[in-house]
């Protein structure tokens, strides 16, 4: 299985504790998903994000067709950073590190995600036709909203 990397950054004019109240909310993962996932957290809510917290949730990833996700929130660095992990969904590997940083003016916003697809052949093929544009679309789609929510630097 081969293993891709997403990276993405983004300056928010906000302060470290505004950036870290909203990103350690889980509930605040709808606002920053597109609709057309139909995104729905299924695990009941416990506030902020804590290490071993376990969050379950609904994507659908065709018309239709809807899977569950799970995720573990490990590593957490109160106030800088923390790590979610597939436990069970649409990839074979998900490791995604959120990391804010303080900077003249605001917060640099840093997201690292390693996933795999499995499925040797096939999997090459559908990241190369399919998989690598909806995720570069899905943290597009992001960047706009938390830009609309919390301005631009």
């Amino acid at each position: 299985m081969k293993i891709h990397t997403l990276e993405q950054e983004q300056l928010l004019p906000i302060s470290m504790e505004e950036a870290w109240d909203f990103f350690s909310s889980p509930a605040n993962l709808n606002e920053i998903t597109p609709d057309d996932l139909g995104f729905q957290i299924t695990s009941p809510s416990c506030g902020r994000m804590f290490d071993g917290q376990i969050i379950t949730y609904r994507v659908k990833i065709a018309p239709g067709f809807w899977i569950p996700w799970v995720t573990e929130i490990k590593c957490v660095d109160e106030g800088h950073s923390f790590i979610d992990e597939q436990r069970f969904g649409p990839y074979k590997f998900w490791h995604h590190r959120h990391h804010f940083e303080p900077i003249d003016g605001g917060v640099l916003m840093r997201d690292t995600v390693h996933y795999g697809l499995g499925f040797g052949p096939f999997g090459a093929i559908a990241h190369a036709l399919f998989v690598r544009r909806k995720l570069q679309w899905i943290f597009a789609f992001r960047r706009g909203v938390l830009a609309d929510r919390f301005g631009r630097m």
